[in-house]
């Protein structure tokens, strides 16, 4: 299991300044839907019951119709758990000399890429629509030069404020590096 204070092959110096996960209004999100899923089959009980009560003292029907509803039921608190799940696991970390991306795949899946902030070509922060707009939250795109060229932050809160955070430490590290590659060719003249 990854901690995320722990991180794997942490390059010496290095240190977290960010830790994102997706905003509270997805997982809000997905808990109305939840909630709205829920009541459906009590409407549709609440209509059956109004309409022909004896339908409900078939025996067949009814055992049928309470085994069709724990399915059901049991799908649905499968679809919240699975979607909290990838809620609370996909994570991306901004540390002084890296970006991490965690992203869960599934329950037994996960994918864990990184790249270098040295390599950080493009940074794009998009905000679509009303709901986003309001509640500043959005899709951040960073470009690289290394293997995975594109790092997507999807739903991430004030992605404009990332943005600016990582190309702040883009900045910072060419100048630190840049300084120091301009004093080992002055030392070598």
């Amino acid at each position: 299991m990854l901690a995320i204070y722990n991180l794997p092959n942490q390059i010496p110096g290095e240190e977290i300044i960010k830790i994102i996960r997706k905003d509270l209004f997805v997982l809000l999100r997905s808990i109305m839907l939840f909630l709205f899923l829920f009541i459906l089959p009590l409407l549709f009980y609440y209509l059956i019951f109004v309409g022909q009560s004896d339908i409900l003292n078939n025996a067949i029907f009814y055992p049928v119709l309470v085994l069709g509803t724990s399915i059901y039921y049991l799908f649905i608190w499968l679809f919240l758990f699975f979607h909290f799940i990838d809620y609370y696991l996909d994570i991306w970390i901004i540390t002084s000399e890296r970006i991490i991306d965690i992203e869960q795949r599934g329950f037994f899946s996960r994918v864990i890429s990184e790249q270098k902030i040295a390599n950080v070509q493009d940074v794009t922060s998009e905000t679509h629509g009303f709901l986003q707009t309001f509640l500043r939250f959005g899709t951040l795109y960073v470009q690289s030069a290394a293997a995975k060229e594109r790092f997507v932050f999807e739903d991430i809160p004030d992605p404009d404020g990332v943005r600016d955070l990582i190309i702040k430490l883009v900045e910072r590290h060419k100048h630190q590096h840049g300084e120091s590659s301009k004093e080992k060719q002055t030392q070598k003249q």
